[in-house]
């Protein structure tokens, strides 16, 4: 067995927990190794890359991403480099850095195209730029891993409630529901003063981890059945409800799923799961108060 095959027994198999909205399941990804949904594509996307390596790899990332990596790298000893916008929270910054990677900071008004940028420069001294953005492995993980979990716990829900920062998580969903043949919609959801997926346009926003200011190139939006945005101020407010009434404390785009779900109980009389990316401690602890 190697390294890849005993990480895998470590990542996933999270907890899916009932809510105090009606009909609403929460899938708490907080509770992967390094904290975060990201675990399940950064494995998946090193596995995909391991012949491929060369220096290390380099990612371009608004956190998660690059703290699964630097963990995924770390385990199995693989050099980890992570350009992320300057913007992004000290918190998630410490977390890479522990994991031993190095991490490369850019302008935060270049947004993650300025990141992109930044790791094809590493990509041509001899880094492997894992590029999620346009990362199969990150579809992969979530066709293999989440979905089947999902799906096993809760047969009959009829809806699955997700951010789309890369678009993974929605798209792996799509396809697993279409190759299993289950009557299950996909709802995404993104910033509503970024609504590029729904009006064509991004501006600035405070929720982190969700809403890029382009469209991935692994997204296809026409997979996913409906696309709401939510404001900052609701994903904010929806984060201090669930701490209040779970005690777990989740991240800032899992307060935004959080509220799409709602929307959608008040629509249907299904059985509702939202994937919430992940948890409290990568964001200031002000959050919850």
């Amino acid at each position: 067995m190697d390294k890849f095959d005993e990480l895998l027994k470590k990542i996933g198999n999270t907890p899916l927990v009932e809510t105090k909205i009606e009909r609403v399941y929460a899938k708490l990804e907080s509770k992967n190794p390094a904290g975060s949904i990201k675990d399940r594509a950064a494995f998946f996307m090193l596995r995909r890359a391991k012949d491929k390596i060369g220096k290390g790899i380099v990612e371009a990332t608004s956190g998660n991403t690059g703290i699964g990596l630097a963990y995924v790298g770390s385990q199995i000893g693989v050099k980890t480099v992570i350009v992320m916008p300057d913007n992004m929270s000290l918190e998630r910054r410490q977390m890479i850095a522990s994991y031993g990677a190095q991490l490369v900071l850019t302008p935060a008004p270049e947004g993650m195209e300025g990141a992109v940028k930044k790791a094809r420069e590493l990509e041509s001294e001899g880094f492997y730029f894992i590029n999620q953005f346009a990362n199969e492995g990150n579809i992969e993980a979530h066709f293999e891993t989440t979905a089947p979990e999902v799906f096993k716990a809760i047969p009959d829900a009829i809806c699955i409630v997700a951010g789309i920062g890369s678009g993974g998580t929605v798209m792996g969903f799509k396809k697993y529901i279409k190759a299993n043949g289950l009557k299950c919609k996909v709802v995404g959801v993104e910033p509503k003063s970024s609504p590029l997926l729904t009006k064509g346009y991004a501006g600035p926003h405070k929720i982190q981890g969700i809403g890029a200011n382009f469209v991935p190139s692994i997204l296809d939006k026409s997979e996913v059945d409906l696309i709401l945005p939510i404001s900052d101020e609701d994903a904010f407010d929806y984060v201090k409800w669930f701490y209040k009434t779970s005690g777990e404390k989740v991240g800032i785009s899992s307060g935004a799923t959080l509220a799409v779900a709602e929307l959608i109980s008040e629509r249907t009389n299904g059985k509702i799961v939202a994937i919430l990316a992940d948890g409290g401690d990568r964001y200031s602890d002000e959050l919850y108060e």
